[in-house]
């Protein structure tokens, strides 16, 4: 399993690979709906990584992840979006909100599996 430190990077090069290839391909985005709702999906993923950006670097600095970490991640990735069109807003704030939902069920399906190995030794 990666570390704080390498996810931290790999997520945050992440970041700005995504965040750089939706601008270069903002004209495009926002020529059609389809394309618009995968401007919003682009910048829901922009959330994902921003958000494990932050956990990380909360957690390597020994600070407590909180709600803020997800507002901060959300605010940025809507501001990213909201530079493609306007619908590409609506989109990214669903598909983060679904994102959320799915990191949350896969971090408490991890942590219960944890708990659990702990249990027995």
């Amino acid at each position: 399993m990666a570390g704080t430190g390498s996810s931290m990077l790999y997520s945050l090069l992440l970041f700005i690979v995504i965040l750089s290839l939706q601008e270069m391909n903002r004209a495009k985005l926002a020529s059609t709906e389809w394309f618009t709702i995968l401007g919003g999906f682009t910048s829901s993923l922009l959330f994902l990584t921003l958000l494990t950006f932050i956990g990380n670097f909360q957690e390597s600095n020994g600070i407590k992840t909180g709600w803020g970490a997800v507002i901060l991640a959300e605010v940025v990735a809507l501001i990213a979006a909201s530079t493609v069109h306007r619908v590409c807003i609506t989109t990214c704030f669903l598909f983060s909100g679904g994102l959320l939902f799915e990191l949350n069920k896969i971090s408490g399906a991890l942590l219960s599996k944890t708990e659990s190995k702990a249990k027995r030794h």
